[in-house]
């Protein structure tokens, strides 16, 4: 059965990645695109051969589900929009900034019976994860470090002008990425201390269940000659570094939609990278905030509302 999507967003990863994936996918048909600029959400659409919505609900009442690829605090009041409208959910990371609106998010779709996916590019490159898989699997790792280094500010780069990077720097941006790599190994964080540093780089220390330790260090603005992304375990055996993906980000999509697809199926499995695990995300990401902010460790979920 072909699942109805509705792309929200017209910037350029809506366009080059995620527009690009749903639109190759033969078992989606794009049929809508919404933007915060209609002339944008038009010429977005004509593109795709979708229809451009100038209003959201009618948008959300014609589609089985949403992909949205928009700043992350508006992408959390928009995705509690959809699930509450009964669409299935293909989100960016974060899910949000806001660890309430992210549980919120994830309760709306429990409740609703509604499939999720959140989009960890690194997550759906089949030769990192079968590389956590086995890594999570051997029990022996106690320690990771993880250097997150990007520069938005590259001539050429696309999301030199991105506000909300701008604002809230690697720790939102790339921080995401490098935690969906750590966690499925070491654990679910439980306790973070950060620092922030020079160049937008936050500097984190992760506790997990049982002990293990994350050392994280996460920039959007290194200099050219210092970009880096390099993930590493200590294991019994020694040293083992997390492969680079050999999927494009398009591919990368494809997957998740391959993902959500199926998880809109009965009896689908459980997804690793759903919106739970989203919301586990913005806790830490949020802990390590206030860790900045008042120079001591913080306990990770003190701000979600019960479970």
């Amino acid at each position: 059965m072909t699942v109805r999507f509705g792309l929200l967003g017209t910037g350029y990863w809506a366009a080059e990645t995620q527009g690009a994936a749903l639109a190759a996918h033969p078992e989606v048909d794009l049929a809508a695109v919404w933007g915060r600029d209609p002339a944008k959400a038009e010429v977005l659409a004509q593109r795709y051969g979708a229809r451009a919505y100038g209003d959201l609900d009618p948008l959300l009442a014609e589609v089985d589900a949403v992909a949205i690829a928009l700043p992350p605090q508006v992408q959390g009041e928009l995705a509690l929009r959809a699930a509450r409208a009964g669409c299935h959910l293909l989100l960016d990371k974060p899910v949000a900034l806001s660890p309430t609106v992210a549980a919120e998010i994830t309760a709306e779709a429990d409740r609703r019976g509604l499939a999720g996916v959140v989009f960890f590019t690194q997550r759906f490159n089949p030769a990192i994860d079968d590389f956590l898989t086995k890594t999570a699997a051997a029990g022996n790792t106690n320690e990771a470090q993880a250097v997150v280094h990007a520069s938005m500010y590259a001539p050429g780069s696309p999301y030199a002008e991105s506000r909300w990077r701008q604002e809230e720097g690697g720790l939102w941006d790339l921080g995401p990425h490098a935690l969906s790599v750590l966690v499925p190994v070491l654990g679910p964080v439980v306790e973070v201390m950060a620092m922030a540093a020079p160049r937008q780089t936050t500097h984190l220390l992760t506790r997990h269940e049982g002990g293990a330790v994350g050392n994280l260090s996460v920039t959007v603005d290194a200099a050219l000659d210092a970009r880096c992304w390099q993930v590493s375990f200590c294991t019994e055996e020694g040293w083992r570094e997390v492969p680079a993906g050999e999927r494009s980000a398009v591919a990368a999509f494809g997957g998740a939609i391959d993902r959500l697809v199926a998880g809109t199926r009965p009896g689908a499995p459980a997804e690793p990278c759903g919106l739970a695990f989203g919301r586990d995300v913005v806790a830490v990401l949020s802990a390590a905030q206030t860790s900045v902010r008042e120079g001591r460790a913080v306990a990770v979920g003190a701000e979600l509302p019960r479970r």
